[in-house]
């Protein structure tokens, strides 16, 4: 049976080259509005986080018809830290949409998207994005492009994929990059020409990979995945296997059944081959199960989801102000969030640590971890984090650690203060070639080599440099790298910084504090120029005697503090330091808080 009712496409690309803009274009172009409609940008991103970060985290469905034909598309995320996400969701499409920047070209996100679609067999339409940037090189792109795919070992027919020009924020596409379109015409006649309808045995009994998870508070676990075989009807009692063996087969009821529209899902009572649909109603299921039909467990074949490669604690918060501003404190709250984290994110891991009240929490990379620090710290939750470490392997007897590809883009001009950085933190440069004014340089970096070097890099670069990294692969230890240079200034005693005492300390560092900030012993309130910490007294009052009155010198001038963003703040942390996550709040701390300890300690080392 072949459905030429239906194209299931994914749009894969780089972090920022317009995919969730261009998805935009398509659903306005197929329909899916009404003329007089206020629609927002990015209707995809509808998550708070990624409208703020202007990034994609999670894979959305969506679907748009053109000519009676219906196009589920997916827009999947682009940073290596979610390349989980783009891994799975390739398994319900037919074809790619390779979206390439007109002016960057292809990145390194765009190398393992395009290697995963490769592998798998699909059919890949390029399309070079933003050619109406100023800076766009439409001459060298389509080279450049063809070169990747003969990089990685792209069979003919692949090597011959239809070419687009596009611009996503205006709607138009073309064959030729020097003729501007009038819509995404074009681009979805490609798409119906080019792309394979989904085929597959209506008669067979039913086969569903699931391929993706959703959770909803009132239905538990939805499954989201394509038919690949036979009939699946709601109500029906199924059989739910795995191809890896991690469990039994067991039955199950399908209690609602969903086909994906434009922006949500609308109840259906049977699919069939090629629909992508959402199933709820049996709880256990998860990634990489097979829904089949009763007493027929035959489960298709699953790539594992790459392993995580950074870990970090998560502990129930224990500072003296604990407890002030956060709902949700306890670590039986907090455990039961991370696990309800795990149901949706395949490519997490959580893991009791040496007491009840920590949590070990391993991701892809530090923005993965972020992001669900920064999800549970708006959802009320309080709790400390440590600072980040790899997770080393033992491969052949050999210590190994993850390493990761880094790619710069620089003014020229600052070249030589990053090479420099680099050369300390073990990277090995593997290429370099001027792109217009600016370099564009590999390295191969172990993955702890890299915390703490973007904000770094930004100071190094004046904010003009692009920083990308993509996992690599494991290596044999490369040695000691050298951690943070500067100190921390430390506060001396309880209380609520004060000018005064402020205006004192600022002499000794950058602080992170204004005065009326509540602080504790040990709190980390700035950074000091020099290798040691500090400890300052920035609750200090000026002595006030006959002679001189507390209104005299009010003149204090104080440096603006450095306000500390999550991955600032994960980035500055040293070792014997935790930073302190609250819904109102991000402090850093010591994890002995006590001065005269913290001294002791040092000394028996």
């Amino acid at each position: 049976m072949i459905r030429n009712d239906l194209r299931n496409i994914a749009i894969v690309a780089h972090v920022d080259h317009g995919k969730t803009t261009l998805v935009d274009e398509m659903l306005k172009q197929g329909g899916a509005y009404r003329e007089n409609q206020v629609i927002e940008e990015r209707v995809m991103d509808s998550n708070d986080l990624e409208r703020e970060r202007g990034i994609t985290i999670l894979a959305k469905n969506t679907a748009v018809t053109y000519k009676d034909t219906k196009i589920n598309l997916i827009d999947t995320p682009g940073h290596a830290d979610f390349g989980g996400e783009v891994e799975r969701v390739l398994k319900m499409v037919d074809g790619v949409i390779l979206l390439v920047d007109a002016a960057e070209g292809p990145m390194p996100q765009t190398r393992f998207v395009t290697q995963k679609a490769l592998e798998l067999g699909l059919k890949i339409i390029v399309v070079v994005n933003k050619i109406d940037r100023p800076d766009a090189r439409l001459d060298e792109i389509p080279d450049e492009v063809l070169e990747l795919l003969l990089d990685l070992d792209a069979s003919e027919e692949q090597l011959e994929c239809p070419m687009l020009f596009c611009s996503g924020r205006s709607g138009t596409a073309s064959f030729s990059q020097y003729e501007a379109g009038t819509d995404l015409q074009p681009l979805f006649e490609t798409i119906m020409e080019y792309i394979d309808p989904p085929s597959g045995d209506e008669e067979g009994p039913t086969q569903m990979l699931v391929s993706s998870i959703d959770y909803n508070e009132y239905v538990g676990r939805i499954a989201i995945g394509k038919v690949e075989r036979g009939v699946i009807k709601q109500g029906e009692t199924v059989t739910i296997c795995d191809f890896h063996g991690n469990h039994e087969p067991y039955q199950g009821k399908i209690v609602n059944l969903y086909q994906i529209d434009s922006f949500g899902r609308s109840p259906i009572e049977q699919a069939t081959v090629g629909d992508i649909v959402c199933i709820s109603g049996i709880d256990k299921l998860t990634i990489g199960d097979t829904i089949c039909a009763n007493g027929v467990p035959e489960p298709i074949a699953f790539s594992k989801i790459s392993e995580p490669t950074v870990e970090m604690t998560f502990a129930v918060n224990d500072s003296p102000f604990a407890g002030r501003e956060g709902k949700f404190v306890t670590s039986r709250q907090i455990r039961d969030r991370l696990m309800k984290e795990l149901l949706k994110d395949v490519s997490l891991r959580v893991e009791d640590a040496d007491s009840s009240e920590k949590f070990n929490v391993s991701g892809r990379g530090e923005m993965h971890l972020s992001i669900l620090i920064e999800t549970m710290r708006r959802e009320g939750f309080e709790f400390s984090v440590s600072t980040p470490r790899v997770l080393f392997k033992e491969i052949d007897g050999v210590k190994c650690e993850p390493m990761e590809e880094l790619v710069i883009d620089v003014p020229e001009e600052s070249l030589g203060s990053v090479m420099e950085k680099m050369g300390s933190r073990k990277a090995e440069m593997t290429h370099m070639e001027p792109v217009g004014s600016r370099m564009r340089v590999k390295f191969l970096i172990p993955s702890r080599g890299l915390f703490g070097y973007r904000s770094e890099f930004l100071t190094d670069t004046k904010g003009e440099g692009i920083l990308n990294t993509i996992f690599a692969g494991y290596q044999p230890y490369k040695g000691e790298i050298p951690t943070r240079a500067n100190g921390s200034l430390i506060s001396f005693e309880t209380g609520e910084a004060v000018t005064y005492g402020l205006y004192n300390a600022q002499e000794r560092g950058t602080l992170f504090i204004s005065p009326g900030t509540p602080v504790y012993e040990g709190m980390v309130v700035g950074c000091s120029p020099k290798a040691e910490d500090l400890v300052v007294n920035v609750c200090k009052k000026k002595h006030v005697s006959n002679m001189r009155a507390s209104g005299s010198d009010e003149a204090l001038r104080l440096v603006p503090p450095r306000v500390m963003s999550l991955e600032a703040s994960l980035e500055f942390l040293a070792q014997d330091e935790l930073l302190e996550v609250t819904p109102q709040s991000l402090r850093i701390r010591k994890r002995i808080l006590s001065n005269q300890l913290r001294a002791k300690n040092r000394a028996k080392q």
